[in-house]
């Protein structure tokens, strides 16, 4: 079976140190070791690396870039392409307020570089039905690859034959 190709949001990523959150923080790290032993593709965006470096925490920067670190990912920077995918989502009536263009930034750079999945914790504006038949039906329209956004623990468990 061929290696999913993920696209990893600032959100996802986060939570790899949100001790607040603890069943969410334990599925992204095994997700995270999934990731470091290359069971799946990443590719992160400038994007997602500047919101981390934003975080006024200066302690959880430095973890999170650690953890970054530790694992092989293609870095990707938002170009036209991805701007233009941002605008037909919010023509399409998805995240429309302007506080949120990253979040749009996101879907586009995830469908640009062809990923199979977006893996975010954003339930309110990435991981919800109105925004994953939107951004599917977009990919289609634009003659793009479908993609899935999910959150982590729809990588973590997958059958294994142990039943």
């Amino acid at each position: 079976m061929k290696k999913l190709k993920i696209y990893l949001d600032t959100s996802a990523i986060g939570y790899l140190d949100e001790e607040t959150s603890p069943k969410e923080m334990s599925d992204m790290q095994e997700l995270w070791e999934l990731i470091k032993s290359d069971e799946y593709s990443a590719v992160i965006s400038d994007i997602t690396l500047d919101e981390i470096r934003q975080n006024k925490n200066a302690s959880k920067v430095e973890t999170l870039l650690g953890y970054i670190a530790d694992i092989s990912y293609e870095r990707i920077s938002v170009n036209e392409e991805t701007r233009k995918i941002a605008e037909t989502v919010k023509q399409n009536g998805m995240i429309t307020a302007d506080k949120h263009y990253n979040d749009r930034l996101h879907i586009g750079c995830a469908i640009d570089s062809e990923c199979d999945v977006m893996v975010s914790m954003n339930f309110k504006h990435l991981v919800n039905v109105t925004t994953i038949r939107g951004v599917r039906a977009i990919s289609i329209l634009e003659n793009n690859r479908s993609i899935d956004i999910v959150s982590p623990v729809s990588l973590i468990y997958r059958d294994k034959g142990d039943d």
